[in-house]
This record gives structure tokens, C-alpha cells and sequence, in this order.
């Protein structure tokens, strides 16, 4: 006799009903507001209301879609809405998630960068920043030892780590040419020591959260068919709508102008991004503070505390960093100031994500044809391992400029080394989140400050 067995609850969940792209829509605006934690709050919450909640995608086929993403260059959180866009509501689909995903960040930041910039010396605004540039410097250390636990598996990858701090800390190598030799490293050591180079990428289990609207088996749909013309035809659309504003900033400004080499510094930034925000701040600050001087290295330290108080892609700081040097340059006169800053914020923006729309439409089809694992992760995992030791750097960068204000030769600032030390509690010991750790050190500061 057969034993009948009662299903499971998630099993007797039927399958959800068809999603439409307006439905889509206000889901999209929605986690565009909410989604701050960064990309693993971000790439979490997506999967608790995607995954587990609404079940419009598989938990597989999710991480699929997510392991890819890790290879790219780019916030993997945004190509990821941008993907499942994609696969749900064809082109248009992918163009309303990942444009809302971005969208509430970049009109937030210019406000708030228009607030910094005008009013930054008034001593309320001076006594939270006070209090949150510490803050910074912890959160930026938690992130090289939240990468380094992950990616630093073995002697090899530590070797590597320590080898890129020394470049860019000893030598002032460009970033570009550590992720360059860290994927060539990678791609090498795969093949001839594969073992060493398996820790890249996302992987997971299968868990039962009910039928999903796109499930394991869900054949791909027609749109996601792989096609040399439509890939040709998305190349095409991507060179225009990069090379179409090159020329007309070309055409007004000319080459050498502010918000021309903006756009093609920014350009190179996106494709330079692996790794994620903190990776790429080095290049950055690197090109932006250094090299052009479109800002101090303090507004960097108050810009990349701004990016972590709002919603959306840390990237988005580089908003923060347009607006700031067109401001400052007075791109459009001295009556214009908000206008340059605001222009420069948007044109930064659409440089540092274009890339990441071409290469989630291009490259969907192809990462459809497979639900298989995603392989050739090799380089990745080489250029995480280097990343740790680049924002390494970065903290002591941004350590050396909060504590020491005046330089070594001047007096260790011992209010900004308490309130490091009590951010540093928070989010290691006490597991706290970046934005609650953030107000509370910016509360510290304001009361030191109007102490003095």
C-alpha cells in the first residue's frame, strides 16, 4: 500500500498570476527608495520580496542571474533589477527597473550636495559632518574585512591582497592596472591551479518558497533568444547614445573642458568597477581629487558619507563628485552654479551606468542559454582578492585626513578617534547598520563640535 504524503505548504501554493510592466513599475519605484544597506542589503531585499514574497523569479534562477552580474563591471545590485526587468517585461522592462533604481538616488544626492556645498559652514551642518567622517573611515574598514572574509580563502589570494595594498600604497599604481594584472593573475591561476580560484561569485541552495512566475524549468521567453542581430543592433544603440553627448559636451566645451573630461573620466570608471563602489573610489578620488582637483579630499570623505545615507548604488557617490566640480568650477558662471552642478550630476550618472544597461541587454540572452553554474570566474575572484587590499588603502587614506587633519606633523584629533572607535564597535561587535552607526556618530559630532 502507497503512503500518501500531505504536500508541504509551499508546495500547495499555486503559482502566481501574470505581472504587468505597470504593476512592475511601482514595485521598481518602491525599492528604489528603500534599498540602502548597500549592494548585499540591496541583492537581499530584492530576493526576500522577488524570491520568498511575491515568487516572481526562483531562488535559481535569481542566483543565476546574480553570478553573472558578479562578472561584470558595475553595481551588481542595479544590473540585477535591470536583469529581471528584463526577463519579465522584455527591453522596457529592464530600462524601468534599473532606471528607478537609480533615479531616486540621483535626485536625492543633488539636493543634498546643493545643501553641502551652500550651507556646509554653517556650524550645525560642519558639527554632523564632524561626527560622520569617522564613521566613514570604520565603515569603509568593515568593508574590506566584510570582501577579505569572503575572497581570501587561501595563501595565494592573501599574497595577492597584500601585493595590491603595497602597489597603490607604495608605488601610487593606477587602479586600472592592479584590476588588469589581478585578472590576469586570476585567469593564469585557474588553469593552472584551479583550486585556489574557486571562491568567486554567489552560489547557493535551492530552497522551497512555492511555484515562482519564472521558475527552474520556465522556458526562457522569445526576447531573451540569443540573436547576432539584436547583439549587433544593442551594440549600435550603445556606442550612439555614449558617443552622441560626448560630442555635443565636445562640441560646446571642448575636449580639455570640465564637463567633457568628466564624461570620459566617468566612462573609464564604469568599465573599472569590479568589485564594487568601494573598488572603484581609489580610481576616483585618484582622477577627481587628485588629478583634475574637482574636489578636496575632504568633500571626498563628506561625499562618500552622503552616498551611504541615501538609497541606490554606492556609485552614486560619483553624482555627489560631478555636481561638487561643476559647482566649484562655475562651468556655467557665477549665476548658474546649481545649474553646472546639477547638469554634471546627471551627465556623471548616465556615463557610469550606461554600460551597465548594454551589458544586462546584450548579455541576457547568452547567460539564458545556460541555467547551468556560471564558470570562468577565475578573474573575478583574482580581482576580489586585490580589491581588499585597495580599500585598505582606502580607510588609511581616509583615516590619515579625519584624524590627522593638519597632517602627522600636527596633533592627533582625539574627538574623531573616539567616535572611529565607537563606529568601529557598532558595526563589528554589535553588528549594527551603516545607517543607524551614521546618525549616531553625526549626533556625536554635532556635540563635540558646538562644545568647542
Amino acid at each position: 500500500m502507497n503512503k500518501v504524503v500531505a504536500p508541504t505548504p509551499e508546495l500547495a501554493l499555486s503559482r502566481p498570476q501574470a505581472i504587468s510592466l505597470r504593476q512592475a513599475f511601482w514595485f521598481w519605484l518602491k525599492l528604489g527608495f528603500i534599498s540602502f544597506g548597500g549592494p548585499a542589503g540591496q541583492i537581499s531585499i530584492m530576493h526576500q520580496e522577488l524570491v520568498e514574497r511575491r515568487r516572481w523569479i526562483s531562488e535559481r534562477r535569481f542566483l543565476h542571474a546574480l553570478n553573472y552580474c558578479m562578472l561584470l563591471p558595475g553595481p551588481e545590485a542595479q544590473q540585477l533589477a535591470t536583469y529581471i526587468g528584463w526577463l519579465m517585461h522584455r527591453t522596457w522592462g529592464g530600462l524601468v527597473a534599473g532606471l528607478l533604481f537609480v533615479l531616486p538616488s540621483l535626485f536625492i544626492l543633488i539636493v543634498l550636495s546643493w545643501l553641502y556645498i551652500a550651507f556646509g559652514e554653517v556650524p550645525v551642518v560642519a558639527g554632523l559632518f564632524y561626527g560622520i567622517k569617522p564613521a566613514v573611515t570604520a565603515i569603509v574598514v568593515q568593508a574590506a574585512y566584510r570582501i577579505g572574509s569572503r575572497a581570501l580563502k587561501n595563501n595565494w589570494l592573501w599574497a595577492m591582497a597584500g601585493a595590491s595594498f603595497i602597489a597603490i600604497f607604495a608605488f601610487n599604481v593606477p587602479f586600472p592596472l592592479i584590476v588588469l594584472g589581478a585578472a590576469l593573475i586570476g585567469y593564469i591561476g585557474g588553469r593552472w591551479a584551479p583550486e585556489k580560484f574557486r571562491t568567486g561569485g554567489h552560489s547557493g541552495t535551492k530552497k522551497a518558497f512555492g511555484p515562482a512566475l519564472i521558475d527552474d524549468d520556465t522556458p526562457s521567453p522569445t526576447h531573451a533568444k540569443f540573436s547576432w542581430l539584436k547583439l549587433m543592433l544593442l551594440v549600435l544603440v550603445g556606442a550612439a547614445l555614449w558617443a552622441l553627448p560626448m560630442a555635443i559636451l565636445t562640441g560646446l566645451f571642448g575636449w580639455d573642458g570640465t564637463l567633457t573630461q568628466m564624461g570620459w573620466f566617468f566612462t573609464k570608471a564604469a568599465l573599472l568597477t569590479f568589485g564594487g563602489a568601494y573598488a572603484v573610489l581609489p580610481y576616483v578620488y585618484q582622477g577627481a581629487v587628485s588629478h583634475y582637483g574637482w574636489l578636496t579630499p575632504t568633500q571626498m570623505i563628506d561625499g562618500l558619507a552622503l552616498g551611504e545615507t541615501t538609497p541606490g548604488p554606492l556609485i552614486m557617490v560619483v553624482a555627489f563628485v560631478g555636481f561638487v566640480g561643476a559647482y566649484v568650477s562655475q562651468v556655467f558662471g557665477g549665476d548658474h552654479v546649481f545649474l553646472a552642478g546639477a547638469l554634471a550630476a546627471t551627465l556623471v550618472t548616465w556615463f557610469t551606468f550606461l554600460p551597465s544597461f548594454i551589458f544586462i541587454l546584450a548579455g541576457g540572452p547568452l547567460v539564458e542559454a545556460t541555467h547551468n553554474e556560471m564558470k570562468f570566474t577565475a578573474p573575478l575572484t583574482g580581482i576580489t582578492a586585490a580589491v581588499v587590499g585597495v580599500i585598505l588603502n582606502l580607510a588609511m587614506f581616509f583615516g590619515y585626513h579625519v584624524l590627522w587633519p593638519k597632517g602627522f606633523s600636527g596633533a592627533l584629533d582625539w574627538p574623531s578617534a573616539l567616535i572611529a572607535i565607537a563606529a568601529a564597535i557598532a558595526l563589528f561587535r554589535f553588528k549594527r547598520g551603516v545607517i543607524q552607526v551614521l546618525m549616531a556618530c553625526a549626533l556625536m559630532g554635532l556635540i563635540v563640535h558646538l562644545l568647542r
